[in-house]
């Protein structure tokens, strides 16, 4: 059976395993990475997302061989200031970065510092991307207009939003999120998103009462937003629980990159793999997806 992977889904999930609710340990994730990246969908897999704190404390030492060409993301919860140290200690392991994702201020706080600090260390750093979490309250799109203009000036700047968490109040509604994708749409600043997105379409979460959104609803959203759908549409898209109508969006658009939307980081690979598979988004069935997880 072939396998081949539409570029629409390519590098969409990065391996997010030592985060909530994961949480699997550094050797174990690197491990499992490892097996990811030689597996049959290794095309839909992006870098092992890392926590700053744990580089500093030395806990990547020794897990990996210098020759293999190992990539990370680096995620900044040791605060900027600190994040050029992480960093310079990665290369002498033998570790790529491919992007960096730090937030620039909590809930309710004027993110426009933030932004600013991170967009000056952009300009320091050799990592690839650089994402500027921004939180989906006060001052945000201030926050994208100035993400927008470091772009335009040149530097690999880009947005992070949280679609998740341990709060119903961290879940944005459908129109907050349509709200947020357009506004993207409407700068040309692509995005990231991250917890929550544990399945392909919108459903409620038996153990919270949660309701999650779909990464496949945000991908059509997506795709609808960079044709020039409405704000009404777009949210829309994001409370279907239906995949037929998410299908037509993305069937027709299978062979073409993904606009805007860079991926999102997930604890499990296998889970939103087999949901791809299930909905028809990649060729494979369950014995090819536990065979890959082994391999």
């Amino acid at each position: 059976m072939s396998t081949q992977l539409p570029a629409l889904v390519a590098g969409l999930v990065d391996d997010a395993a030592v985060f909530p609710p994961g949480r699997a340990s550094l050797p174990d994730a690197v491990s499992a990475h490892r097996r990811h990246r030689a597996a049959w969908y290794a095309d839909l897999v992006g870098p092992l997302l890392l926590p700053a704190s744990a580089v500093t404390a030395g806990e990547l030492d020794g897990l990996i061989d210098p020759a293999e060409g190992f990539v990370v993301g680096l995620i900044g919860d040791t605060g900027l200031d600190r994040l050029p140290f992480a960093l310079s200690l990665l290369p002498p392991l033998g570790v790529t970065v491919r992007q960096v994702e730090a937030p620039v201020a909590k809930r309710g706080e004027d993110p426009q510092p933030g932004v600013a600090e991170l967009v000056k260390l952009a300009e320091r750093l050799d990592s690839g991307s650089v994402y500027a979490e921004i939180p989906l309250t006060f001052g945000l799109m201030g926050a994208l207009d100035a993400v927008a203009e470091a772009r335009a000036g040149g530097l690999p700047v880009a947005a992070k939003f949280r679609t998740g968490g341990l709060a119903a109040e961290l879940f944005p509604t459908p129109a907050e999120l349509a709200a947020v994708i357009r506004a993207c749409r409407d700068r040309e600043v692509p995005f990231k998103l991250t917890a929550g997105l544990h399945h392909a379409v919108r459903h409620v979460d038996s153990e919270t009462g949660f309701t999650h959104h779909g990464f496949v609803n945000v991908l059509a959203a997506t795709l609808a937003a960079t044709e020039g759908a409405g704000v009404d549409t777009i949210a829309e898209l994001l409370t279907v629980r239906d995949e037929r109508p998410l299908a037509r969006w993305t069937d027709s658009r299978r062979d073409a990159a993904r606009p805007l939307w860079a991926g999102f980081g997930s604890c499990s690979i296998v889970e939103p793999l087999t949901d791809l598979i299930r909905l028809g988004l990649m060729n494979g069935d369950d014995d090819l997806v536990n065979g890959g997880d082994r391999a």
